[in-house]
């Protein structure tokens, strides 16, 4: 739960007094032009912004991250949109890196990948864990990406964009690994510029614009028109 969020740049003031609640079990869409302020907000929750104002709670205990591994270490995981993988490594490798099962001074590559092939079983994944994810598709890697955040027993997980560069039948896979995590309590953050995506996927839906909180609706409650209205501030034909 984020209550009054305010964070300011140079010359700029970013974030108004945003609030902002994601709940276990559910997929909770941000939306709102460049330049809302989805993208500090963001940066705030997983410790990329430290200094800001505001109620910062998570799991009814006020938080304060000041990195990325505080936000990690809380179990708050993130997909961007610009992929962030090592493309010379295995998709095991890439799932475990750095936390990697090892005998002694040597990595156990057998367990390495036995996990890697449970895990993606359980995602439902058609990954071959030996794969070097280089040679795969972007929404493959996408795929291990979200499987890693999995791993880390992350309990809130943010996709930023994370169709842009799918096409609508790996849109249609991310979204049922997206529900499975959804079914199993996990919370989700969902920024999407794409309405048919948000409608599609979505509980509720939470619109900002110029760096202030307008509203938030149940899904099944809202309409397209009624949401481009609030993140505009007019009627748009």
């Amino acid at each position: 739960r984020m209550e009054g969020i305010t964070k300011s740049f140079p010359g700029v003031k970013a974030l108004k007094g945003v609030s902002f609640d994601l709940r276990p079990g559910e997929v909770h869409a941000l939306v709102g032009e460049n330049g809302a302020g989805k993208s500090t907000l963001l940066k705030i929750m997983t410790g990329i912004h430290p200094d800001y104002s505001g109620v910062f709670e998570y799991d009814g205990a006020p938080v304060h991250f000041r990195s990325i591994r505080d936000a990690q270490e809380a179990g708050i995981s993130i997909v961007h949109q610009e992929l962030n993988m090592m493309g010379d490594l295995t998709v095991a490798q890439n799932i475990y890196l750095g936390r990697e099962p090892r005998v002694g001074p040597f990595i156990n590559e057998r367990r390495l990948n036995a996990d890697a092939a449970a895990l993606l079983d359980r995602l439902g994944l058609a990954l071959d864990p030996k794969a070097v994810v280089g040679r795969l598709t972007v929404a493959a890697q996408q795929m291990v990406e979200i499987a890693r955040a999995v791993s880390e027993d992350a309990r809130v997980l943010v996709l930023d964009e994370p169709t842009a560069a799918l096409s609508g039948v790996e849109v249609d896979r991310l979204f049922a690994v997206a529900r499975s995590l959804r079914d199993r309590g996990s919370a989700i953050m969902f920024i999407s510029h794409r309405f048919e995506e948000v409608f599609a996927l979505t509980d509720r839906i939470t619109v900002m614009r110029d760096g202030r909180y307008i509203s938030t609706v149940r899904t099944a409650d809202a309409t397209v028109e009624g949401i481009v209205k609030q993140m505009v501030g007019r009627d748009v034909d």
